[in-house]
């Protein structure tokens, strides 16, 4: 069973349907036991990161999350829900994520020195590098997915699994490290090839 964390801030129901097209066993819960006995956990997120954060130690679910991080259980950030995976956010203030995947959260308009429209909003491609990650094991170079965000991964260059170019600039669109993953994009919103996205973390052990 796979455990989508309920803590107020996702996008669920495109989620929820992404996962049933799969036939997987999903379950959308705040609970902490539910979580705890699921094999696989997905945290989504929308919104800015101080609030999330605070919802996140408000239900305890930061300790939760990073104590089945430890035991290896297979986790997947989406959107803000990878952002909250980094060590901190300069989201309007600093504040501090779950230190599950080290790097930090800076502005877009930070990163991309060049004019372009924030939020960044739409289908980019992504770039895998020499070793793929299983995560993209169906998708194909140069395939594209669909982002909205305003805010990227910063000084994670070790963990990074995929990157788009926007502006002059070559982002995070997703990182890894060890059983946790993040992904900038939204695999429920980018169509067959976010299926594939999913499909590939239901197979992932």
């Amino acid at each position: 069973m796979i455990a989508v964390v309920d803590y107020g801030v996702g996008n669920l129901f495109s989620l929820k349907s992404s996962f049933a097209k799969l036939g997987a066993e999903i379950c959308v819960t705040g609970d902490k036991r539910k979580i705890m006995s699921a094999e696989k956990i997905v945290l989504p997120g929308v919104g800015a990161f101080g609030d999330a954060a605070c919802k996140l130690k408000y239900e305890n679910l930061d300790t939760l999350l990073v104590s089945e991080a430890k035991k290896g259980k297979p986790i997947l950030g989406i959107c803000l829900g990878m952002q909250l995976l980094f060590d901190k956010s300069f989201e309007y203030g600093v504040h501090t994520g779950l230190g599950l995947i080290p790097g930090t959260v800076k502005p877009l308009k930070e990163v991309c020195k060049t004019d372009v429209k924030i939020p960044h909003m739409g289908w980019n491609s992504l770039s895998f590098g020499e070793n793929k990650h299983p995560l993209f094991k169906y998708l194909n170079e140069g395939d594209f997915v669909y982002f909205v965000h305003s805010f990227c991964a910063t000084e994670c260059e070790e963990s990074i699994i995929a990157s788009t170019e926007y502006g002059d600039a070559l982002i995070t669109a997703a990182a890894a490290k060890d059983n946790v993953i993040g992904c900038q994009f939204h695999p429920e919103k980018s169509g067959d090839k976010g299926i594939k996205i999913l499909k590939a973390f239901c197979e992932m052990e």
